[in-house]
This record gives structure tokens, C-alpha cells and sequence, in this order.
């Protein structure tokens, strides 16, 4: 049976690949410490392998022994703020790391999937931004991840690189997440609302993967970069409150906090964050024939989700 490698298989994508993967073979995935999350409420935790990406040679290694099918990187540095002080981390797991994963599914023969962010752009633009636009990343989150999509392509393999933004999960640490704990402790909220995006669901960008690792399988020429994003926009201020009207209607909130409009000003940050997020995917719909529901219902069926599992 064909062997998938899911690198990252915790995180708020991986999580979601090793769901959305299963039928395209045999879901192996890789964790700092071989533990495997449930991916159901009541499951036990499974057991992976074992996946250091700050041994960037270490994983090479596990990509020889493992001669699975294709590799798929769900995991990165994600520590946006404290990336600030600790450059050398973050370069080497969102650059040096995915690099020698790309190398050595190069040197197999073998797709290798990549996942990397809004934050390759400076944030001024005005329209959705293109996979050709020039890319300026504002700190060193946006560096190491525009680095690890020049290692990846360098590497000379078939590579599958996609760029993604403002993701959130039923699981894990996000927006979603936050919004939910801090409406049910506080009557008023301030939220940033001059910074515009669109809130992408794991669980979509998984689909789309698993779909375009399908191809990618069959056909050696599907490779590049795409923008995989939900469809529309809004603001992390629109976001919160179209979470807390959402929270109310399925049961998770007995009432909606006040959600108060704040500048990116008031609200300061270690590091820069892009004030214009918007992606456009019109390459990744063309190539791939998906359709990417808006943000809204996205978020819809998350909210579900959390309330049928709690």
C-alpha cells in the first residue's frame, strides 16, 4: 500500500491530513516526540515516528528509511513575536528543515508537500496578491518562511508549495480557539480590525492537498506554488464577531461579548504584521478544479464540530 509521511502530524494541518489522506494510502506521521493526538474525542493516542525538525539531516534520514510515496510538511516555527529573538530557530526549522526534506524526496523521485503564509508579503497591497507578486516579508517569521520555499524549489524535486493564511482548527492553539475561551470570560473585547484576511479552516486546506497530492502522484509535472485560502475577506475584528454570533446560534455561548474595534497601533507586537493578508487563488482553482467555500461557512461548520465534540 502507498505510504504517505506526514511530518508536523499534531498540528492544526497535520491533524487534518492524516484524516484526509487516508484514501490515498497508508497515513505515516511524525511528531518531536512519536506521540500521536486523537484525532477523535474518546480515541487513544496514537503512535508515530519520531521527527526533530531542528535535525534537518535527521529527517533526511527518516525520508530514506521510511521510501514512502510523497512527504508532506505540516510542521513550522509559528512563534511569530518571539521568532523576533530567536532567528537562528526559525530559519532552521522553517528553512533548513524543509529543505532537507525536499532534497532527499528529490533525490527518492517523490512529491514533497509544503506549507507556507501570508507573511511572504509586506502587507501594502491592494488587491488579492498572485503566487508571482514580489515578496517582502516584514520580520523574520516571513523571512525563514519565504527562505524555506526558496529551499524547497532549489531542491529541484517535484515540490508542491502552499501558501496559506490566518488558519484555525477546532483543535490546537488559533484565533477560533481564543475568541471562544475570552467570550465566555469577559463581557467586552478589544480586537485589531485594520488588518484584512481570510480565515482558512485546516480541514480545507487538507481537502485541497489530499486532492492535489492526487494528481501530483500521477502526474510528475503537477508541481509549484499556490495560494490555498477560503474564499472573501474580513478583518480579525469582523472574524470575532462573526465567531461569537456563530457560538451563540449552536449553544457554546449563552451571549455574545462586546466586540470593540482597535487599530493595529493600539495593540503592539514584537513583530510587524501584514495589514493586507488577501490571497488570491484563482492559479490553485484553474489547476486543481476546486471550489473554496467563503470563510463564513468555513466557520460554520467549525463551530459545529466543536460543539457536537465539545
Amino acid at each position: 500500500m502507498t505510504r504517505l509521511l506526514v511530518v508536523g502530524g499534531n498540528g492544526q494541518v497535520g491533524r487534518e491530513l492524516r484524516r484526509s489522506l487516508q484514501p490515498l494510502g497508508d497515513v505515516v506521521a511524525a511528531t518531536r516526540d512519536g506521540r500521536l493526538d486523537p484525532l477523535a474525542t474518546g480515541d487513544a493516542p496514537g503512535e508515530g515516528v519520531v521527527a526533530d525538525l531542528a535535525d534537518p539531516e535527521g529527517l533526511a534520514a527518516l525520508v530514506r528509511e521510511l521510501a514512502p510515496a510523497a512527504v508532506l510538511n505540516a510542521a513550522a516555527y509559528t512563534a511569530v513575536d518571539k521568532a523576533e529573538t530567536e532567528p537562528e530557530a526559525a530559519f532552521r526549522i522553517n528553512a533548513e528543515a524543509p529543505g532537507a526534506l525536499a532534497r532527499a524526496c528529490a533525490a527518492a523521485g517523490i512529491p514533497f508537500v509544503h506549507y507556507s503564509t501570508d507573511y511572504v508579503f509586506d502587507g501594502q497591497g491592494t488587491r488579492p496578491y498572485r503566487e508571482d507578486d514580489p515578496t517582502a516579508p516584514l520580520g523574520v517569521y516571513g523571512a525563514s518562511k519565504l527562505a524555506g520555499e526558496q529551499a524547497v524549489h532549489a531542491a529541484g524535486g517535484q515540490a508542491l508549495v502552499f501558501r496559506t493564511a490566518w488558519v484555525y482548527a477546532a483543535h490546537g492553539h488559533n484565533f477560533l480557539r481564543t475568541m471562544l475561551r475570552l467570550g465566555a470570560e469577559r463581557e467586552e473585547l478589544r480586537v485589531v480590525a485594520d488588518q484584512a484576511g481570510t480565515p482558512t479552516p485546516a480541514a480545507l486546506i487538507a481537502d485541497v492537498t489530499a486532492l492535489a497530492l492526487g494528481k501530483a502522484l500521477a502526474d510528475a509535472a503537477v508541481a509549484g506554488t499556490w495560494h490555498l485560502v477560503a474564499a472573501g475577506q474580513t478583518s480579525w475584528h469582523g472574524f470575532a464577531e462573526a465567531i461569537f454570533a456563530e457560538a451563540v446560534a449552536a449553544g457554546l455561548l449563552p451571549r455574545a461579548p462586546r466586540v470593540l474595534p482597535i487599530a493595529t497601533a493600539d495593540y503592539p507586537t514584537p513583530a510587524q504584521r501584514p495589514a493586507y493578508s488577501c490571497l488570491d487563488t484563482a492559479a490553485l482553482r484553474r489547476d486543481f478544479g476546486v471550489r473554496l467555500p467563503d470563510w463564513r461557512e468555513g466557520l460554520h461548520t467549525g463551530i459545529g464540530d466543536i460543539a457536537r465534540t465539545g
